[in-house]
């Protein structure tokens, strides 16, 4: 069940007193992907219009707003924010430098990679170093900061919609209903099917599904036939490529 949106607190106070102390574009950056053992880790950073602008009715952290509002939201701030970016991080990429330092650069690669003027960026959870303005982490930034929140409903729109289309390239694994995250039914179909290209190896739950989805398959050569284990004592990767097809 989604939360509803607290409307009576004002998520334009942080940016207001910001923009008082002379900081008159200040960027909001968030992720959405972190915690998924599959897909990609997507970062997004938005400035909102300048003091005077309309406001995004019902804006609120992601994870309280149904797929149809967030939708919605998606496609209003697009259109009227005074700039955005997005940046994409694949499976690989996380499994090689590891999913803190992968979400740090991706948040500062997006609040770098807006197109307009930034004076301060704000960002959920914690303060991320390296920025090349001054910047302040918010515990909960996502539900108290209105560029926050639209930064998480911009980046999680858009790796929803890169899940969708995961799902059709990869249907054993239904990743258009959990979006890479871990659930019952995506734990059972690593177990059967084992890991994908997409699959982030660096997550404990993937390598134990592989490796009991090898010990099945090995298992079933021995039952089958005894000279067909010869067959299944390639690379792990060939075995993987197998499953991808």
């Amino acid at each position: 069940m989604h939360g509803k949106p607290d409307d009576s607190y004002d998520l334009y106070v942080l940016e207001r007193r910001l923009r008082c102390r002379g900081f008159e574009h200040v960027a909001g950056a968030d992720e959405a992907g972190r915690g998924a053992c599959a897909g990609p880790l997507v970062a997004a950073a938005v400035v909102l219009p300048p003091r005077g602008a309309r406001r995004l009715k019902g804006l609120t952290d992601s994870k309280l707003l149904s797929p149809l509002r967030r939708e919605r939201l998606y496609e209003q701030i697009l259109l009227h924010a005074h700039s955005y970016a997005v940046v994409v991080v694949s499976a690989a990429e996380v499994d090689a430098t590891g999913v803190h330092r992968a979400n740090l650069a991706a948040l500062r690669r997006a609040v770098a990679g807006l197109s307009g003027p930034v004076d301060y960026a704000l960002t959920d959870g914690f303060s991320v170093r390296g920025m090349t303005v001054p910047t302040l982490g918010i515990w909960k930034g996502d539900q108290v900061s209105a560029c926050v929140a639209a930064a998480s409903v911009v980046a999680k729109v858009t790796r929803d919609h890169m899940m969708c289309r995961l799902g059709d390239s990869f249907p054993a694994y239904d990743f258009s209903r959990h979006k890479g995250y871990i659930t019952t039914s995506h734990s059972v179909a690593l177990r059967e099917h084992g890991p994908c290209s997409q699959h982030r190896w660096s997550f404990t739950n993937v390598k134990e599904a592989a490796t009991q989805w090898r010990a099945s398959q090995l298992g079933s050569s021995f039952r089958t036939s005894p000279g067909a284990a010869s067959a299944h004592s390639r690379p792990w990767a060939t075995m993987t490529a197998e499953v991808r097809q």
